[in-house]
């Protein structure tokens, strides 16, 4: 049973902890969702065995007629249907599809990048852990909260914070990378607008009317 004072790890690290593969492929992971460190990565794979398990139990037992496996298995989907793992009319077999980056995904910090409300994953996290982000009214300051459907498109920041401002410095920043992120893009089409027209110029008459009956051939068909 162990001590009830000390809480047991809910979750299995690798089998093996000199695999290259692995390795490479942790540090991957890390690095693009800005996690603290491996444990997480360990954390949320244990979970995303322990929902491919209770579906292959779900699945052998529904084979058997049992009608507890039915409202089970209506309770798990829901649930996953809930946090935007799963879309609506899923099956079982659909949860051993399931993969690691879908669980990341709906990560409090991941939505909090994706959203725009951080320039990094990293510094979505600083947000949240100092209390700078609110979820559906609530502060939450924990970067692997799982983010359901309904709060997805209520994650503010905090109202108290001062990154509600846009005059505070992050703000100020991000709209100067904004513009200038636009800035190279259009000089970019104007680049490749300048570089066609220069090489219209060195074409034949024969050789663009050549061009202007193939466009026209494939916008006929």
């Amino acid at each position: 049973m162990g001590d009830p004072i000390k809480t047991r790890k809910k979750y299995k690290g690798p089998g093996h902890p000199w695999e290259s593969w692995r390795i490479e492929e942790e540090r991957a992971i890390k690095r693009d969702y800005g996690l603290k460190n491996k444990r997480e990565i360990w954390k949320t794979s244990s979970e995303l065995r322990r929902l491919n398990v209770q579906a292959k139990k779900l699945i052998r037992e529904r084979a058997k007629n049992n009608p507890q496996a039915e409202k089970e298995q209506k309770q798990l989907l829901g649930r996953l249907f809930k946090l935007g793992l799963l879309n609506e009319g899923a099956a079982l077999e659909d949860v051993l599809a399931l993969e690691l980056k879908n669980i990341l995904d709906r990560r409090l910090q991941t939505l909090v990048f994706k959203s725009g409300m951080s320039l990094t994953s990293k510094q979505a996290r600083q947000f949240i852990v100092h209390g700078n982000i609110f979820v559906n009214g609530r502060k939450i300051n924990v970067p692997s909260y799982l983010v359901s459907r309904e709060e997805q498109f209520n994650i503010i920041f905090n109202p108290n914070s001062s990154l509600v401002s846009d005059e505070h410095p992050e703000k100020v920043k991000k709209a100067q990378i904004k513009a200038a992120a636009e800035k190279k893009r259009k000089a970019a089409e104007e680049a490749a607008a300048e570089q066609a027209k220069k090489l219209a110029g060195d074409m034949t008459e024969e050789e663009l009317e050549k061009i202007e009956r193939e466009i026209g051939a494939v916008v006929v068909q």
